[in-house]
């Protein structure tokens, strides 16, 4: 009496054709917001022209305050008070002495908004930081 050959089950597979694109498309995303991340302007803000403005290389951790027409300082899509502001630029400065700092001010934000900003700056140990301004097009004396 002959018996059949018992088959043997095959081991349970994974489909990795849609696991890889689930992938490449995590990794298309995280690789835009991280670009997008990294300048961390707010566009909301129009900045000042300057015949002398350049785009400038973004370096490592700069820190970059947005200040609204209105006085509201935006850091990393956040509304910080000036007492909040002065407190996390004082543990900055405290980890990283040398932290650079750019101040994106509105162009119709008062000198005033602009000051205090500068000054919480100072208080809380940041002294390396500039002012952001936009390069003026048409103005060829």
């Amino acid at each position: 009496m002959r018996f059949a050959p018992k088959s043997r089950s095959k081991a349970p597979t994974l489909a990795m054709t849609s696991m890889l694109d689930v992938i490449f498309l995590l990794l298309f995303y995280f690789a835009a917001m991280s670009i997008q991340a990294q300048w961390e302007y707010d566009m909301k803000v129009a900045l000042p022209e300057a015949e002398s403005a350049e785009m400038p290389s973004r370096l490592p951790g700069e820190l970059v305050l947005n200040v609204h027409k209105d006085g509201k300082v935006i850091v990393n899509n956040m509304e910080l008070s000036p007492e909040d502001l002065r407190r996390r630029l004082q543990r900055i400065a405290e980890i990283y002495p040398d932290q650079t700092a750019v101040i994106r001010a509105d162009k119709g934000t008062e000198y005033e908004k602009v000051v205090a900003v500068i000054d919480t700056c100072r208080s809380a140990g940041v002294w390396n930081f500039s002012l952001a301004s936009d390069k003026r097009e048409g103005d060829a004396k």
